[in-house]
């Protein structure tokens, strides 16, 4: 009897989340080769879409202010991003990629894109497919929660606790 015949059977749930900490690792080794963490990457893509007032970028990664401003601090001295300050509300601090930052995302977006595809490359087609597919239906149901939250969220509660 194998020691495998005495393990319960793992839920699907609790498989997929497995699956899914075992991929990001897989990305986490892309973005090394272009010197940058998974944090980093999160920020440089959502700035990718356009600035962002400081305030709301740790709101949109899900993760605390101090979070969001020590990354943001990191990318700043790499001169990827360039903060700055509103010259009608001096409070009101602006986030924004530089060409140097852009370029640098669409790098991270390459080796992530190629790591991805050499994992897919030992599966057939349909399986490739439906992994992508897959992932693809994650992110949706993901955008669809924070849709769902935002829209029964109180205006007084911190949306980054959301």
């Amino acid at each position: 009897m194998s020691d495998e015949s005495l393990s319960p059977p793992v839920q699907p749930r609790v498989a997929t989340g497995r699956t899914v900490a075992r991929l990001g690792r897989q990305v986490e080794i892309a973005l090394a080769r272009v010197d940058l963490t998974t944090a980093q990457y999160r920020v440089l893509v959502q700035l990718g879409e356009g600035a962002e007032a400081s305030s709301s970028l740790a709101a949109k990664l899900a993760v605390s202010r101090p979070s969001a401003t020590a990354v943001v601090e990191g990318l700043v001295q790499r001169a990827l991003v360039d903060r700055r300050h509103s010259d009608e509300d001096r409070r009101r601090v602006s986030v924004s990629l530089t060409e140097a930052g852009r370029q640098v995302l669409a790098e991270a977006d390459q080796v992530v894109s190629e790591k991805l595809g050499e994992l897919l490359g030992v599966i057939s087609p349909r399986q490739a497919q439906q992994a992508v597919n897959g992932i693809t239906h994650w992110g949706m149901a993901m955008d669809a929660n924070k849709a769902r939250k935002r829209a029964t969220a109180d205006p007084a509660r911190p949306m980054a606790a959301l």
